[in-house]
């Protein structure tokens, strides 16, 4: 039976748009199933929307390498906002940064994210 780890929008970005971190998150993320809060999708889009206008060349492959990030089947799941904020406001972290690690001590599974502060809260 694989683990389930909850992966956030930086390191799921890196895997799908092929930042140079992409190698260690798919180690990472190899044989996991995931999971995320149901924000994902608008943070990846976001971040496929940044790239976009950065790099306004690229758009066709950026946009096709978001649509493969349906392909990872990342399992996404409904958060309580309530606790997310309570758990936002006792880390110092962001509601949406809190909502993943929320999920990942709800599941009581790893949390894979490159964002510093989030690792750093999540493995006290």
């Amino acid at each position: 039976m694989n683990a389930t780890k909850v992966v956030d929008a930086s390191a799921l970005a890196a895997l799908v748009f092929g930042e140079p971190e992409a190698e260690a998150v798919a180690s990472l993320l190899e044989g996991a199933r995931l999971a995320a809060p149901s924000l994902l999708d608008f943070e990846l889009a976001n971040v496929c929307l940044v790239k976009m206008r950065r790099r306004p060349e690229q758009r066709e492959v950026l946009r096709a390498a978001f649509a493969l990030a349906r392909r990872l089947a990342v399992q996404t799941v409904a958060v309580d906002h309530a606790v997310a904020l309570d758990l936002a406001e006792a880390t110092g972290l962001t509601a949406y940064d809190a909502s993943y690690l929320w999920l990942a001590r709800r599941l009581g599974c790893d949390l894979v994210t490159l964002d510093r502060k989030l690792a750093a809260v999540a493995s006290q």
